[in-house]
């Protein structure tokens, strides 16, 4: 069998895991009665049907642009993309079989420039940084939350005179730039626990594989780290985790990562919008079930290399948590913080009033059973 046609099968595959019981069951789409033919676990062809989107109100456009990001501090080339962002990276297969023909990627690299281009309206959908969208709301935006994508991707890191965030007072600690999703939480994280980010932290702005290096060489203090390099900071035994968002509470109660659209797009194509997020949240369900069968796809799509970083990444984060947290007490939660530090002017009731809209959301966790 050639490699194009294993890798193929494997992403077939994919959907195929979608259903550990049963692909029916799991996808829960309207039946059309059709089979779709998916590699069984030997490799012979098995038949599944897998209920088409037919019963439901037709798509109102068959074109999805989704803003694919790619991690602008990582200083590799080619560019890697931002890992927890697995189920959007993934979700080209569901997306398909939700009635999808034609789906583009606009990339940008990660932070600002990404937000900014789904605000643009050069994008209809994407997965980013709750913070960051909340910022980009605040200046008015035209985007709008749809649901929490997953908690826990950030891990700060210290070095051995650093054992708590109140410990970052009058210390240096890099970002990879000013209003990026690592600034803000960090920000956020120091407010929590009474510190005035502006006045108290020392930032330097520089790329993270620069960063990595400081920390090794003691030239900064802390360092708020996203996948893949907490995994290579701990492979390398650089610094300690002073924070992990994925155990430590309150972070590990909020989403790090959202689902957002374009306003326009949103309310001119409901529909699609709702199966376009229905793809990715069902894709973070088989991130959450599968991790090693999504670490290998993101390897054979060039997203991940090597695969044991992927896995790592993608076992640990709880890519599950959007079925069972509400992404309005993050909303809540972050502009608050934001708010209390001068980084938004907007007070957290305006961002949920303007800059949310949970229906598609309410809608998907009735029909997953969620």
């Amino acid at each position: 069998m050639s490699n194009e046609r294993s890798k193929d099968w494997s992403r077939r595959a994919f959907v195929r895991g979608l259903s550990l019981g049963g692909t029916v069951a799991f996808l829960g789409l309207p039946d059309r009665g059709s089979p779709l033919d998916l590699p069984g676990s030997d490799g012979t062809v098995e038949k599944s049907v897998i209920r088409s989107a037919t019963a439901e109100p037709s798509l109102e456009t068959t074109t999805i642009r989704l803003i694919r990001m790619w991690d602008p501090g990582s200083g590799s080339t080619p560019k890697i993309p931002v890992l927890c962002m697995a189920p959007q990276l993934l979700a080209e297969e569901l997306l398909r079989a939700e009635g999808f023909t034609d789906i583009r990627y606009v990339d940008r690299d990660g932070g600002l420039p990404s937000f900014k281009a789904l605000a643009a309206g050069e994008g209809d959908l994407g997965t980013g940084m709750t913070l960051t969208f909340i910022t980009q709301l605040d200046v008015g935006a035209p985007i709008v939350l749809l649901s929490g994508l997953h908690v826990g991707c950030y891990e700060l890191f210290g070095t051995s005179s650093v054992r708590s965030i109140r410990d970052l007072k009058g210390k240096t600690v890099s970002i990879v730039a000013f209003g990026a999703g690592g600034h803000l939480l960090l920000a956020a994280m120091a407010a929590y626990v009474g510190l005035d980010p502006n006045r108290d932290i020392h930032w330097v702005a520089v790329p993270s594989a620069e960063s990595m290096r400081l920390l090794a060489e003691g030239k900064i203090d802390g360092f708020l780290a996203f996948p893949p390099e907490p995994q290579e900071l701990r492979a390398k035994k650089i610094g300690h985790v002073i924070v992990n968002t994925i155990t430590d509470r309150p972070w590990s109660r909020y989403f790090c990562c959202s689902v957002a659209g374009n306003r326009e797009f949103v309310r001119n194509h409901p529909v699609a919008a709702k199966r376009a997020v229905r793809a990715i949240l069902k894709t973070a369900d088989l991130c959450s079930r599968e991790p090693e069968r999504a670490a290998r796809l993101l390897m054979e799509k060039g997203y991940a290399a090597p695969v044991d970083s992927a896995l790592e990444a993608v076992r640990q984060i709880p890519y599950g948590m959007w079925r069972h947290y509400d992404p309005e007490d993050t909303v809540r939660f972050y502009s608050l913080r934001l708010h209390e530090v001068g980084l938004i002017k907007s007070t957290p009731q305006k961002i949920l009033s303007q800059g949310t809209d949970w229906r598609i959301l309410k809608e998907l966790k009735k029909e997953l059973k969620a």
